[in-house]
């Protein structure tokens, strides 16, 4: 048997927008846990951004502790990391890797009216926003950022550190790349391959495959040029690590 749940601070790294989603989806969280009689998984701590003027202020009334190295002080807080936007949509990796946090401080945080299947699985850091959906057998990498009104369909694959923005849509068996950024309200249609770190422009229909490192958009999508320099910097430091699919370590969405 075991005992009552214990509630944990969580901290949310970053407070912009995604931080601030993220951040509204643990408190969604908490009153879904209350409202079914259990102690809340977790207390919302605040938020660590290492922009000076917002220490010491309030987010959407949670605290602004400091910088983000102060997760290494606050050693009893599990952590995500909810950075990034298309314009450098590679941040998320540094700073996970500047970090350099083990993979049990990390939280995977998931909005109460998400439907995750119980054959799918999510790792370790990856938040995943209100109704979002993923159906059968998808398989969510670890600090990977779904947004409202996502779609992975079956056999999903989707690699670390990517984002789906909102109203994604993904048919089924669809491998995103590591970091690949799927930009808001994209379709990409079933058996398709979004490369690491390429990115696909808001409003595409990704019909073909999506080479590594490049910058796709239109319907149907196609090639407009390479990515910016911090996503090829991603790459060619990834590139050792080319057999891994879709990432780390994966774990039950409510572990």
């Amino acid at each position: 048997m075991t005992g009552p749940r214990v509630t944990e601070d969580l901290l949310v790294v970053g407070a912009g927008g995604f931080a601030r989603e993220a951040a509204q989806a643990v408190r969604d969280v908490a009153a879904a846990d209350a409202a079914r009689g259990l102690a809340p998984r977790w207390r919302l701590a605040g938020h660590l951004d290492d922009d000076p003027a917002l220490h010491g202020r309030e987010v959407d009334g949670a605290p602004v502790l400091g910088g983000t190295e102060r997760v290494h002080e606050l050693a009893g807080a599990r952590v995500v990391v909810c950075v990034g936007s298309p314009r450098d949509y590679a941040v998320r990796a540094r700073l996970v890797r500047r970090l350099g946090l083990p993979v049990s401080r990390y939280a995977t945080v998931v909005h109460p009216t998400a439907a995750v299947s119980g054959s799918s699985v999510l790792g370790a850091g990856s938040v995943l926003l209100a109704h979002c959906v993923l159906t059968a057998a998808v398989r969510l990498g670890s600090h990977v950022a779904v947004m409202p009104h996502v779609v992975l369909t079956h056999d999903d694959a989707v690699g670390d550190f990517a984002t789906l923005a909102s109203g994604v849509r993904l048919g089924g068996g669809v491998r995103l790349g590591r970091g690949a950024y799927v930009g808001a309200g994209s379709l990409v249609r079933e058996y398709t391959a979004v490369g690491a770190w390429s990115l696909t422009g808001m409003g595409s229909t990704v019909l073909a495959d999506v080479p590594p490192g490049e910058v796709w958009a239109g319907s149907p999508a196609r090639r407009l040029r390479a990515a910016d320099g911090p996503a090829l910097d991603e790459l060619r430091t990834d590139g050792q690590m080319s057999g891994r699919w879709p990432g780390t370590r994966m774990e039950s969405p409510v572990a």
